[in-house]
């Protein structure tokens, strides 16, 4: 891991794989970088570069726990691009870090070749599945053994439940096979330490929706949405209805897939992100 401070001193950890192009990537509110692997391979073809969040895996605690709120963390990568020199760059936000990088593109567009939403949070962009549209997506697992554990626990997690063992017994329905393989990776990158990140990632003030569907409106970068067809957050169709806020943003939803695709079929998703990448820029 390498180092480097933040614009308030706050120490932020980011781990380097591979060589290329480097490819800036954000991990999920909460959770260390290291669940994210290789990303199936693709350090193969490009460099990644992923930091811990502050307050998460290697990165130092703030002094301030309101700076861990989605709409601050924007600093902590604008920082971590001066520091590596880059004069503009690919990112990559996952999950809830769909929303940073959002957020990121709408302060700093300037600075963005390509962006990648990966399984995308929206609520940066005010798009929110209905209780329904949602319990449609998590039944289409209910052939599974472990389905009604599961359903059981997400009830538990909407009743105001944010236990470790809950979000554990939630874990199925974010991968396309619940194998072992997946019930290992299920496990990685998160720590009771971190509970104060995922505390204050969507506090109050966090999101603007209507300033930031204005700000991307004008994005001149590339924008390639990525959805799981499995995923319930978002679906594929709450996916779709993002894309609609891009000039130029394309859709792909890969097949079978949930919501850490490069885990169900890492080639398919590798060829995908390279092909993105390279078809408008060279490679």
């Amino acid at each position: 891991m390498s180092h480097f401070a933040s614009y308030d001193g706050t120490d932020i950890a980011f781990r380097t794989l591979g060589d290329g192009r480097p490819l800036v990537c954000l991990p999920g509110a909460g959770r260390a970088c290291e669940y994210l692997g290789d990303l199936g391979g693709l350090a193969g073809s490009r460099q990644l570069i992923m930091p811990d969040t502050r307050g998460t895996g290697a990165s130092g605690d703030a002094d301030d726990p309101a700076t861990y709120r989605c709409d601050r963390l924007v600093q902590d990568v604008e920082a971590l691009r001066a520091h590596l020199g880059l004069s503009s760059m690919d990112l990559l936000g996952h999950s809830a870090a769909g929303n940073l990088a959002e957020l990121y593109g709408a302060a700093y567009p300037q600075w963005l070749d390509h962006l990648i939403l990966l399984t995308l949070g929206l609520r940066a962009v005010g798009i929110e599945l209905s209780d329904e549209q949602q319990r449609v997506a998590l039944e289409r697992g209910s052939g599974e053994p472990w389905f009604a554990n599961a359903m059981a626990a997400v009830e538990k997690a909407e009743a105001g439940d944010d236990s470790a063992e809950t979000r554990r017994r939630c874990m199925p329905f974010f991968y396309g096979r619940w194998d072992q393989a997946a019930q290992a990776h299920s496990l990685i990158g998160y720590s009771d330490r971190a509970r104060a990140v995922q505390a204050s990632y969507y506090a109050d003030g966090a999101f603007d929706p209507d300033a930031t569907r204005t700000a991307l409106g004008t994005l001149t970068a590339p924008v390639l949405i990525y959805a799981g067809e499995m995923d319930f957050a978002p679906t594929p169709s709450a996916a779709a209805q993002a894309a609609r806020l891009f000039p130029d943003c394309e859709v792909i939803v890969q097949p079978g897939a949930g919501h850490l695709p490069w885990l169900d079929d890492p080639a398919w998703f590798t060829a995908a992100i390279n092909s993105f990448l390279g078809v408008r820029r060279g490679g």
